[in-house]
């Protein structure tokens, strides 16, 4: 039996769906970011709040720079995974970039916009 080059319609679906739930928990993490962001110098009369209190505190740790950071990386992941379901409409989703050949299935659930096979980034050092 010749070596399977593509996935089937019904396992491209089954990525699609993983795709989307994790595309709409990163877009959430990505708003919660930009909220901490766009709300860190407002000293309204939320101050009272306990929740105000956590986050006051929250941002000590983290600084304004490294919530940008965590919000640019958040970025490229939604990008990443939005050019996976791209991949799954023009048929060459789990196709290996590298090799041309399959990127198993079970790498796909765990990072399922993977564009390389568990080999190739291996190869790559």
């Amino acid at each position: 039996m010749a070596e399977k080059t593509r996935y089937s319609q019904e396992e491209l679906e089954e990525f699609r769906g993983i795709i989307n739930e994790k595309l709409e928990k990163a877009k959430e993490d990505l708003q919660l970011l930009v909220d901490q962001l766009s709300h860190k110098d407002d000293h309204g009369t939320d101050d009272t709040s306990p929740t105000f209190k956590l986050l006051d505190e929250g941002s000590e740790v983290l600084s304004r720079e490294e919530i940008n950071q965590l919000a640019a990386r958040q970025q490229k992941f939604i990008q990443s995974l939005e050019n996976a379901l791209i991949r799954i409409s023009n048929g060459t989703y789990g196709i290996c970039r590298a090799t041309g050949k399959l990127i198993s299935k079970e790498r796909l659930r765990i990072v399922p916009h993977a564009t390389l096979s568990i080999e190739a980034k291996n190869a790559q050092g």
